[in-house]
């Protein structure tokens, strides 16, 4: 009886440490992450901040997590070009990473969704998981839609729900002008405030609308000039990076009053601009803000101190977030099973409680609406050191900026 209880607590001692083993098969794993946007050209001051802030988060993140594994972010220069996105993602394979991501320019995100796709059908066994941080043409998630593709930050038309929804209780917008890039994200913000706005607040009258080339104008003073003369109390842009800092500095030079309402006030160069004075409010659409609680307070005090720069793609804490709930649940880094865990997951996100949408594979999550305002002892932290920050004045739950999808999702 002695021998056979002695087997028994051995037989059941192993059969644990073999299930034990088992369930965390992937403890101690690296997951590399192909990071792929522009690092050179007009827009590398925002692709560069970018980059550091998934590699800032992969740190952290990797000191402890319910998965047990490390992630690695490896940089790769699209410079922003559909055709070098390509070139990258077939190095980044080549390389053996099966995880990518990427955000600035939905054409860039078009070629690469397509790419991922084919690949994957191609070559059962080395599937690759695409993490859109910021592309947010809807297309993406509606016609483009892929079971591969999983975006973190809200689309143009949800944005643009939410944005319209503060705005049509604004008294005083009553004249808009619409000035945007000339490429999917820029027309389709001007096309949605259209349509939206016609139907929340019929009186608002569009006196006056462009479209300019992405990345190319150096001299925003027409366009201000044209803003000026049609008597526009408002203005809203889809404009990021160097083509908003412009269009503000041109503003404020021709001494424009009128108030901005923008998707990316925040990305690098334009709070400096912002900070040199402007004639009317500025005001903000998007997934978070630089006064929420931690983890964003800790990390972007942590950012600033180590590379005195802002820390505002959050989208990288949910990203990698998004990763160790679906990778502990697959008790695998194989992208098939992460895939699988994460379609449909609901996780606790920087901004609560969010939802990787099964149908589409859109984040739902909350949004706010922000305005650019001087710091206080309750807003303290200063944005680019101007001693000003974004400060939330609505937030917009995840169910008002939900719109639907018309994806008809391919599974494998």
């Amino acid at each position: 009886m002695r021998f056979t209880r002695r087997l028994f607590g051995v037989s059941v001692a192993a059969t644990a440490a073999l299930g034990c083993s088992l369930a965390f098969a992937q403890s101690g794993q690296t997951v590399r992450i192909a990071f792929m946007d522009p690092l050179s050209g007009p827009f590398a001051n925002v692709g560069q901040n970018q980059l550091k802030s998934w590699q800032f988060t992969a740190e952290e993140l990797s000191k402890k997590n319910s998965a047990g594994v490390k992630f690695e972010i490896v940089p790769f220069d699209n410079k922003g070009s559909p055709q070098e996105s390509l070139n990258t993602l077939k190095a980044a394979i080549d390389q053996g990473i099966r995880y990518v991501t990427q955000g600035n320019g939905s054409g860039a995100a078009a070629a690469i969704l397509d790419a991922v796709q084919k690949h994957n059908e191609r070559n059962p066994g080395k599937e690759v998981i695409y993490l859109n941080y910021a592309a947010v043409d809807p297309a993406l998630t509606n016609e483009r839609c892929s079971y591969w593709h999983f975006r973190l930050d809200a689309d143009t038309s949800q944005k643009m729900e939410a944005l319209t929804s503060y705005m049509k209780d604004v008294p005083s917008v009553k004249n808009v002008y619409l000035i945007s890039q000339n490429y999917a994200h820029g027309q389709q913000v001007n096309r949605y405030f259209k349509e939206i706005m016609a139907r929340k607040r019929p009186d608002v009258k569009i006196v006056g609308e462009d479209l300019h080339p992405l990345g190319q104008v150096k001299d925003f003073a027409p366009f201000v000039a044209k803003i000026k003369a049609s008597g526009a109390d408002s203005i809203v842009t889809g404009n990021w990076g160097q083509d908003l800092t412009l269009l503000v500095k041109a503003a404020k030079d021709a001494g424009l009053n009128a108030a901005f309402y923008t998707y990316y006030a925040g990305v690098s160069g334009t709070p400096t601009a912002l900070a040199a004075g402007v004639g009317g409010p500025v005001r903000v659409v998007s997934y978070g803000h630089n006064s929420l609680p931690d983890p964003i307070k800790r990390m972007q005090d942590e950012y600033k101190k180590r590379f005195n720069d802002d820390y505002y793609t959050y989208a990288t804490y949910n990203g990698i977030q998004m990763l160790v709930e679906g990778i502990t649940r697959a008790k695998s880094t194989d992208p098939v099973k992460v895939a699988a865990a994460i379609s449909g997951l609901k996780f606790r996100g920087f901004n609560g409680e969010v939802e990787m949408r099964k149908t589409d594979h859109q984040l739902l999550q909350p949004l706010f609406i922000t305005e650019w305002r001087k710091a206080d002892a309750k807003n303290p932290y200063s944005v680019e050191n101007t001693g000003w920050n974004f400060q939330s004045i609505r937030e917009i739950p995840s169910f008002v900026a939900a719109t639907p999808t018309s994806c008809q999702m391919k599974r494998p």
